[in-house]
């Protein structure tokens, strides 16, 4: 029953798909260029590729070229919707003010006049030309890629589905899943799946980034793939003070987590070894000589995560390097957040045009997109989002004069930053020290359960130091982000002035806690 569906689905997208393409070629032809519909060809071929990628997300795929082609259709599906939601957006204004006019206002409506970063007032301000040889270009390589999935669509029935259910809303299966990072999780496979060298030669691949950019959560994800337990006997995970001298426990002492045992299976296994920084040649020998020696189950493959790209040279295989989503990939991610869809955000262009420039201030942040699209989504109000969006403006301008540097850089070097609130004047600064993470089976009874929430309206009273939850992940391993924060007696001339030279612009905000 199972391949007649699947052969009736692939016969009815394969159709579909056909007679889109032709019928955009033919108007091509005809044409001799962009015509008025071209926006909505863009569209229809959006949603025809999209049924095909996320069928295939559904799926268990195992063909190399498969999976490259996937990655470029994703990847082309990511900046066609990008570009159609600016195009929406453009027209949107365009049809209700003219441009000049526009341009002319004295006072300009706050939704489009926030940032010359825009990428919708980039578009507006942008030659005919150079908007019909983008969309130009972007429609070209759809129907390039549409035209070749005719094969696709009949391969991909032949492999067995991953899921039988989503959830209904968009935004809730994007919260519950891993996004964006396809190519990177097949990468880490078909590493673990290749032939072992041997116990005395284990294989090592490096897997690096900068902090919460996903490298455990990646690693976690391939490590409950149904492939990577049938082919290790053990799977064992070394944090970052089980590895971070040479010195790895034994099991039974607390000197790692068990996550996959089957001893009666093939008789390897696979050690993840995260690393809190840099680490040298002579530690890293010790830690392999500790695994190659003292485990129940020969240790075949090692997984090392870290932020130092210095890790590298450890590697067995070319280091894999986890980079922040490409612009385009977070648009679609945050957007799905913010309005709980993926097309809600085309019906409602002001919306839309506040959403794009608040991704782009968020600057390719996970926490942030599911901070702050869980709080837009709350309120689907122009007024609201606007409001949002310039606290956060101010909030980084303020991070920019004070010590040249944005919030999020300096959290991720560990060092504080004041919290940005929603009420217009405040007595006292909140300060954050350092984001740190926490597993679910590591969490403390007695930390208080302040949110992010409690913070941006300040519903709580606030005194010394505490801990605050900022999100709870739904996905493995299950991680909880909590934020060490204090309270500082607020100085206008501290955070409203710009310092007088740039020595006094790099300082960190002496921090008195009351």
């Amino acid at each position: 029953m199972e391949a007649l569906v699947s052969a009736v689905l692939g016969d009815l997208i394969s159709r579909s798909i056909s007679f889109a393409v032709d019928r955009c070629c033919h108007r091509w032809s005809k044409g001799g260029g962009i015509d008025q519909d071209a926006p909505q060809r863009l569209r229809r071929l959006l949603l025809r590729v999209q049924v095909v990628v996320e069928e295939a997300n559904r799926r268990r795929i195992t063909n190399q070229s498969m999976l490259r082609q996937l990655q470029l259709m994703r990847e082309g599906l990511y900046r066609g919707y990008y570009l159609f939601s600016a195009f929406k957006i453009s027209h949107g204004v365009m049809r209700d003010n003219k441009p000049q006019d526009r341009e002319a206002t004295s006072h300009p409506s706050p939704s489009f006049a926030l940032s010359r970063f825009n990428p919708a007032k980039r578009l507006r301000r942008s030659t005919v030309s150079d908007r019909e040889a983008e969309l130009q270009e972007v429609l070209a390589r759809l129907e390039r890629m549409a035209s070749d999935m005719k094969e696709l669509v009949v391969f991909l029935s032949c492999y067995p589905p991953l899921m039988n259910r989503e959830p209904y809303s968009r935004h809730l299966w994007l919260e519950n899943c891993l996004f964006g990072r396809q190519a990177e999780q097949d990468r880490i496979i078909s590493f673990l799946l290749e032939p072992e060298a041997g116990p005395e030669h284990p294989g090592v691949l490096p897997v690096i980034g900068r902090p919460r950019v996903g490298k455990s959560t990646l690693v976690e994800h391939v490590c409950h793939d149904d492939r990577v337990r049938k082919h290790f006997s053990l799977i064992v995970f070394f944090s970052k003070c089980d590895a971070g001298d040479g010195k790895l426990l034994p099991l039974g002492d607390g000197g790692g987590v068990v996550k996959h045992r089957d001893l009666a299976s093939s008789g390897k296994s696979l050690a993840v070894v995260e690393l809190a920084g840099d680490v040298d040649e002579n530690t890293w020998g010790r830690i392999l000589c500790k695994l190659r020696g003292e485990y129940e189950v020969p240790v075949s493959k090692v997984v090392v995560t870290s932020r130092s790209d210095k890790i590298a040279s450890f590697g067995t295989t070319q280091a894999l390097e986890l980079n922040l989503l490409p612009r385009e990939a977070y648009w679609y991610y945050f957007k799905t957040i913010a309005f709980g869809s993926s097309t809600d955000a085309e019906e409602q262009p002001e919306l839309a045009d506040v959403c794009m420039e608040m991704a782009e201030v968020l600057d390719r942040s996970f926490l942030g997109a599911i901070q702050v699209g869980n709080l837009l989504r709350c309120n689907p109000c122009p007024h609201f989002w606007r409001r949002i969006l310039g606290c956060f403006k101010e909030y980084n301008s303020m991070h920019l004069r004070l010590f040249g540097e944005n919030p999020g850089d300096l959290i991720e070097k560990d060092r504080p930053v004041y919290l940005w609130t929603l009420l217009p004047k405040v007595d006292t600064a909140l300060i954050g020290y350092r984001v740190y993470k926490v597993c679910s089976a590591q969490q403390r009874d007695d930390v208080p359960r302040v949110t992010a929430d409690d913070l941006h309206t300040r519903s709580a009273k606030f005194q010394g130091k505490f801990e605050v939850l900022i999100w709870r992940s739904l996905i493995p391993p299950y991680y909880s982000y909590f934020m060490s924060c204090g309270v500082q007696a607020s100085s206008s001339s501290l955070l409203c002035k710009p310092p007088r030279n740039r020595q006094i612009q790099q300082q960190q905000p002496r921090l008195k806690l009351m």
